[in-house]
């Protein structure tokens, strides 16, 4: 967060919006190895001041304060840039090749109360009941290939409209994924006895193994991001394709992620929870508790997972020679209780940054879905970005329910 709107960004824009490939200041870029991370639930927090501050090792069960309610919501999301490169063709257009690997978990409308017994084996011997509503959940791992290009669609006088599109070719490693869309129940301590009334699919694809993710059983799809950039330069007519980034406003508008994946032969199995079971000896996972206690029925079917598809919204302001504020937002276009799909969180991030050739300092503020307002840092300092957009709040809150953090090395070769 942050990072993207830099104009020395490169390749690491594409993926916001690939017409970011030809607005920019680079002759070429060539990324090394680039990763992030970014995870959280609106059902646990951390102190992280007091994390630090003690030798104990940290665990969830222990140290982390829970907050249970009707819908809990958990996300992760990891992205590798493995050796990528783009490259300016000329005053008009630019391209690039990318090489990406991505694993992304949602897992939303789950009733907190009945998650934090399962996990702790109903060890509380507190009655309660519950009513779920259109739970889902997605874990999904693949690659893509992606091709990208941005031309100058129209320059007239000091106005510039920039066009991008990254077309990919995906290859999935598989997943797993679970729905229901009601199932209800009451929990009573003193029998130890769980009476649930509902139904609940939950499926894989052939040989996923969600303890160790390998990419070596893949099936492929088709990817697609498209984009626009439009900059205003009212105090030069120096065009921004020459390197010199002369812009005072520049607007941008992509969707990203359009596309799916299909999996052949993929294990679905659908469980009757209309039955009351005993919680006393539970020892297993929640699959092998579901497999132990309800009837079922299981079938090999083809099974499509869709992308993540998200609308990305940016405006970047020049106020000064290096000066930059960026507000950017990201909504997506896949609904939470959607089967077999991942999403992004909603996000709106105000930017300040001071940006040279050579290095940029970024201080994102955003305000994320199932979270209070995130403040984070980073930086570019030639080769090397490293930040984060949660970092600074994170050490101050006694209640952090996000976190994310960002490290790239990449060849820049300015104009």
């Amino acid at each position: 967060m942050g990072y993207t709107m830099d104009n020395y960004a490169g390749i690491h824009a594409v993926s916001y919006n690939p017409a970011l490939i030809l607005s920019n200041t680079l002759k070429v870029d060539i990324n090394i190895a680039s990763a992030s991370a970014f995870g959280g639930s609106d059902y646990f927090g951390i102190d992280v001041g007091s994390l630090i501050s003690t030798d104990d090792v940290f665990t969830f069960s222990d140290d982390a304060d829970r907050f249970p309610d009707d819908s809990n919501n958990f996300f992760a999301n990891a992205d590798v840039l493995g050796p990528s490169v783009m490259f300016r063709l000329n005053d008009k257009s630019s391209i690039g090749l990318i090489t990406r690997s991505r694993g992304l978990f949602n897992l939303s409308e789950i009733n907190g109360k009945l998650y934090e017994n399962l996990v702790d084996q109903f060890e509380n011997d507190e009655d309660f009941s519950f009513d779920s509503q259109n739970l889902s959940g997605t874990l999904h791992a693949w690659t893509e290939i992606g091709v990208s290009y941005g031309h100058l669609l129209l320059k007239k006088d000091r106005h510039e409209l920039i066009g991008g599109i990254t077309l990919k070719y995906l290859l999935g490693a598989g997943g797993l994924f679970a729905s229901s869309p009601g199932f209800a129940g009451t929990f009573i301590g003193e029998t130890e006895t769980l009476q649930t009334q509902g139904f609940l699919n939950y499926g894989q694809t052939r040989d996923f193994d969600r303890d160790g993710v390998l990419f070596n059983n893949l099936e492929y799809g088709l990817g697609l991001d498209l984009g626009v950039v439009y900059t205003w330069s009212p105090n030069t007519t120096v065009s921004v394709q020459q390197g010199l980034n002369p812009y005072t406003l520049k607007v941008g508008i992509s969707v990203t992620d359009i596309g799916s994946i299909t999996y052949d032969q993929a294990e679905i199995t659908s469980y009757n929870l209309n039955a009351s079971v005993s919680t006393g000896t539970i020892e297993e996972d929640i699959q092998e508790f579901l497999d132990n206690n309800y009837d079922s029925t299981a079938d090999d079917q083809n099974t499509k997972i869709q992308l993540p598809t998200a609308l990305r919204l940016l405006v970047d302001w020049r106020f000064a020679r290096t000066l930059f504020i960026s507000v950017q937002s990201d909504f997506s276009l896949v609904k939470r209780r959607i089967e077999r799909s991942n999403t992004v969180t909603n996000v709106l991030t105000l930017s300040p940054r001071l940006e040279t050739k050579w290095w940029s300092v970024y201080l994102p503020i955003s305000l994320r879905q199932n979270e209070d307002i995130m403040v984070g840092t980073g930086f570019r300092l030639g080769p090397l970005s490293v930040g984060s957009g949660s970092i600074i709040s994170n050490f101050i809150s006694s209640r952090t329910r996000t976190a994310d953090v960002f490290v790239g090395l990449k060849i820049p070769i300015y104009n």
